[in-house]
């Protein structure tokens, strides 16, 4: 029997099912357990969450007898909320960046704490717990219909030490943002962004020395690396995931069109759709972050680099998408003007590939930084165009990210 309390009924003993809000609404990654904890009771009278369903066949029920409805009524009513929320993601509105960049640097945050506590999981042997998996999809999901850059290029900024579990992150951003550039239902759009999430979830049984090394592995360190992907599938498949999509994507993300890749050396048409995706997704953020011995390329110099290899390595298809979905210069890099000023792209326009938003911070004609100014090429009248790309080596400042962003980088 499913019932829907108040939080303030919460006792010891009671199988929590799910919680009646948002996931960013409390501070748990599991999103159903069995309370045994009392500061898991006290974090959840804490938190934003009023509401909760419990299942009194696998917990204690409330106290007082109070008027319930069936089981299966209850039921219903559960399958009717998951439905709402997920409808309310396909309906939502698109917001500006700006709007949206605060509460998408919350979800990287919660997500990574997320990924971390689910590999730290693995470590223990404990099995992956696909339903907070989901969730963070879900969340992810939500930030990228009401402004698809905005977590993809926060997401981008990482630290080392944290890169595994932000890239998962990423690879579940951009797997979500390719899906729908492809046009796919809601059900297989889940099911790409849980696969973007749990791709490198081997990783998590990767000798640390192995993963954490500062320098390029040697050729048997490598071999042991390579051999996440074959783990990762193994530990899904005994585990409770039985999403085909999900299970393949980990294993055959690092597949070759050229049959050059691994585990399988799978080649061309052989390589499913949904891993031919992971494919392109799990290289874009390989290359445009900071690693413990490189540092990332800038975003629209990553493109270009990709374009090189979409014979041998990429679907020409996927890429193709890939980069409709990202924009030809993605949030983040930095272009040059017909004005002769210098700018950082801060977001993409619906007219063109070749239109973005920037945000100009240096004129080359006095030689000088200049007063932060937005200027949105797609609007009429605008004459001023891109006339090429410009290296973030030869222009950097510790505020790029910053003025693309408008968040202090202490809140990432």
């Amino acid at each position: 029997m499913l019932k829907r309390i108040k939080v303030e009924q919460l006792t010891l003993g009671m199988h929590l099912k799910k919680f009646c809000g948002s996931w960013l609404d409390h501070p748990f990654f599991r999103n159903s357990f069995v309370l045994t904890d009392p500061q898991d009771i006290e974090a959840i009278l804490a938190s934003n969450i009023k509401e909760v369903w419990i299942d009194c066949e696998k917990g204690l029920d409330v106290v007082t007898a109070e008027e319930t409805i069936s089981e299966a009524e209850s039921e219903a009513q559960l399958e009717d909320e998951l439905k709402q929320v997920a409808s309310g993601q396909r309906q939502a509105m698109r917001v500006p960046a700006a709007q949206e960049i605060a509460r998408a640097a919350k979800i990287c945050l919660r997500s990574k704490e997320s990924v971390m506590a689910m590999f730290e999981d693995v470590r223990m042997g404990r099995l992956v717990e696909m339903g907070g998996a989901k969730l963070v999809v879900d969340e992810i999901a939500s930030s990228i219909v009401r402004n698809p850059g905005a977590l993809i290029s926060l997401v981008r900024i990482k630290e080392a030490d944290n890169y595994t579990y932000m890239h998962s992150v990423a690879v579940c951003a951009m797997m979500v943002a390719l899906a729908k550039q492809l046009g796919w239902d809601e059900d297989r759009t889940r099911s790409a962004g849980l696969a973007g999430l749990l791709h490198d979830l081997g990783k998590a049984v990767t000798p640390p020395e192995i993963l954490k090394k500062p320098a390029k592995l040697t050729d048997a360190e490598f071999g042991i690396m390579k051999g996440h992907s074959a783990e990762g599938y193994k530990l899904l498949l005994s585990g409770a995931s039985n999403d085909p999509m999900v299970m393949d994507v980990c294993l055959h993300h690092h597949e070759r069109m050229d049959g050059l890749g691994y585990p399988d050396r799978l080649q061309g048409e052989q390589i499913s759709l949904a891993a031919r995706m992971g494919a392109v997704c799990d290289v874009y953020d390989a290359i445009t972050s900071n690693r413990r011995y490189k540092l990332g390329w800038d975003p629209s110099e990553s493109l270009r680099q990709m374009a090189q290899w979409v014979n041998g390595h990429f679907d020409p298809k996927v890429f193709q998408a890939f980069v409709k979905s990202m924009g030809i210069y993605p949030v983040g890099s930095l272009v040059r003007l017909s004005s002769g000023r210098i700018g950082v792209v801060t977001e993409q326009t619906d007219r063109s590939l070749i239109m973005p938003i920037v945000k100009v911070f240096f004129s080359i004609e006095s030689n000088m930084r200049i007063e932060p100014q937005i200027v949105d090429l797609s609007q009429p009248g605008v004459t001023e165009k891109i006339t090429q790309r410009e290296d973030p080596a030869n222009w950097y400042s510790p505020e790029i990210n910053e003025l693309w962003s408008g968040l202090p980088q202490s809140s990432w």
